[in-house]
């Protein structure tokens, strides 16, 4: 039974626009949600849905869940949860022939999108022209990056009232979530929208941890009052992820600077010597890991189903997940996990991969050679690194396709490769086949083939495999083959990012504390590491360039601290001190 609660009852009678605000877990996703469902009660036609908008798949699967508890089926059926991105594509997948784009539209994928432009960002040179070149891709070749969905879907919403109109119709209540952390153009659209349809904006300030992404920032808020002089609720610290320890408060105290000197109900740490050359990752983390589920089932009887391990950065995820998979003798097997990472070398190898699947004539040969090459070359492209390695394989990729025979080891290698696969043959199960691939590309010894094999670990790390698996089996009962595993393969990712790649988190992840934004889970361990500089040994918490008393580096680890329901434990070096943590003891 839902408690009488006068702020939540004043947003389930609010007929105008409203902002409701709240810390982590203060269950103003629960509120929008009963709000979405009285609209739907109340009377949608055939058609409608009340649309709820967030920034993360991982959000909109937590979303999703929470429907289930709030909504019966046929409500369900009137919800439409989906990410920013998703409801841009939506947009203009239909309608961005209205800008001048061709009629057919795919997705530039990010991966594809960094070795095209050879992995650079805004800082490096040359990124003006590849702006140029990004535009001319969807302009001309219908090409579209994500960065581009959001302004040019505001550009048609701006330019026709019809498909505005029209989208309220669809949509008569519109709910955005982390409201606070709207860039520009997402923005834009919610304020287009906001004459036609109801607005509830969600928002927590102190979790804007994006405010270094353009036209992200504390304005946001101010911007919503202005367009839309809403119905203010604010839920405040209500505790309902948490409620039954002191996670939260420890959160808050972290924040405000003045952890106190006492343990926090539901918070605990493990310590460590940051020696030379490097810790035993594998050994630490499968305490911190036996600790963590220890003091889980300590507090609650539920069954853990969710953990996270959280560092401040993507290379420090990568060594985390190196550990886990790492074999010491008396440590047992591997511990299974999933690694949320920078993916593009990853994904850009899987497309040799299957390439490698696709039937191959030997006549062709030496082309198939030099197309392995290219997809070798595409994957190191989009690092950033190793370009003058890329211009090599790309000048050997020309001699090949000129007509000239070589001999050098990685076109032995790749020869030998594809004629043992061919030979060989497949079995038609896409897992077994996809590994026979793996373990030939590892058996040829070469550098770059077994970068590669060590690329498609991690893609099993990130468990895309049944929407690959699927794909492919899909070729292999229509021809026989994988006629088609590229596609396959493309499509696969394309949905998985864009359509219904919403899955719920589960089991162990690894992530940095920016992708653990809109996330939740039952235990939650945060590494803090010694970070040695030319200045000397610093705390990992504290973000680059942030300087006391520290505003952004406190924001960000409140974020990671809160993504746990009921416990949460530091690993954390006897050395440095911390200034965020205050030297105290957390146990």
């Amino acid at each position: 039974m839902n408690e009488p609660c006068p702020l939540r009852d004043s947003v389930l009678a609010c007929e105008g626009h409203a902002l409701v605000t709240g810390g982590p877990g203060s269950g103003k996703t629960t509120i929008a949600l009963r709000k979405a469902v009285k609209r739907i009660q109340e009377g949608m036609a055939p058609g409608q849905s009340a649309l709820f908008l967030s920034f993360s798949r991982a959000a909109v699967a937590r979303i999703l869940d929470a429907a289930k508890l709030e909504a019966n089926k046929a409500e369900r059926d009137q919800l439409s949860i989906q990410t920013f991105h998703s409801f841009f594509w939506d947009i203009l997948k239909a309608h961005a022939y209205l800008l001048g784009a061709p009629d057919k539209l795919s997705i530039l994928l990010p991966q594809d999108e960094k070795a095209i432009c050879g992995g650079i960002d805004d800082e490096d040179e040359g990124w003006g022209q590849w702006l140029v070149e990004r535009e001319r891709l969807f302009r001309e070749d219908g090409r579209i990056a994500f960065d581009l969905f959001a302004p040019n879907a505001t550009k048609l919403l701006a330019t026709s009232s019809y498909l505005l109109s029209s989208l309220a119709r669809r949509h008569p209540i519109i709910i955005v979530d982390e409201a606070q952390d709207t860039g520009q153009f997402a923005w834009r659209c919610i304020e287009l929208l906001a004459p036609h349809a109801q607005i509830i904006c969600l928002a927590d300030l102190e979790q804007q941890i994006f405010d270094y992404l353009p036209g992200v920032g504390p304005e946001r808020i101010a911007a919503i009052r202005a367009a839309l002089d809403p119905l203010e609720v604010d839920l405040g610290t209500q505790n309902h992820r948490s409620p039954d320890s002191e996670i939260l408060i420890f959160g808050n105290d972290i924040l405000a600077g003045h952890v106190r000197g006492a343990p926090y109900k539901g918070v605990s740490s493990i310590s460590y010597r940051p020696e030379n050359p490097t810790p035993n990752w594998n050994h630490l983390l499968r305490r911190a890991m036996a600790q963590l589920l220890k003091a889980i089932r300590g507090e609650t009887d539920a069954p853990v189903q969710t953990l996270a391990i959280l560092v401040s950065n993507n290379r420090s995820a990568l060594r985390m997940s190196n550990a886990l998979n790492a074999i010491e003798p008396n440590l047992g097997k591997v511990v299974r996990h999933k690694l949320l990472f920078d993916e593009a070398e990853a994904l850009l190898s899987a497309r040799l991969a299957a390439f490698l699947l696709e039937p191959k004539d030997l006549a062709r040969l030496e082309l198939d050679v030099a197309t392995s090459m290219e997809l070798i070359a595409a994957a190191r492209r989009a690092t950033g690194q190793g370009k003058a390695a890329v211009t090599k394989l790309l000048e050997q990729v020309g001699k090949i396709r000129a007509g000239k025979t070589l001999t050098i080891n990685i076109v032995k290698a790749l020869r030998g490769l594809i004629v043992t696969l061919h030979i060989d043959g497949f079995t038609g199960d896409p897992a077994t086949d996809w590994l026979t691939v793996k373990h030939a590309l590892r058996a040829t010894g070469q550098d770059e083939l077994l970068r590669v094999a060590a690329q498609l670990d991690f893609l099993v790390a990130f468990r895309r495999g049944h929407r690959i698996s699927a794909g492919l089996s899909n070729e292999w009962l229509r021809d026989g083959a994988y006629t088609h595993a590229r596609l396959a393969l493309d499509q696969a990712l394309a949905q998985e990012q864009i359509l219904d790649g919403v899955d719920t988190p589960a089991g162990l992840q690894v992530m940095n504390f920016h992708k653990a934004k809109g996330k939740q889970f039952d235990g939650v361990i945060i590494v803090r590491e010694a970070r040695r500089t030319a200045a000397g040994v610093e705390s990992s918490f504290i973000w680059r360039g942030d300087d006391a008393p520290y505003p952004k580096s406190r924001k960000v680890l409140r974020v990671g601290i809160t993504r746990a329901r009921t416990h949460m434990l530091i690993v954390n070096p006897q050395w440095p001190n911390c200034p965020l943590l205050g030297g105290h003891k957390l146990i």
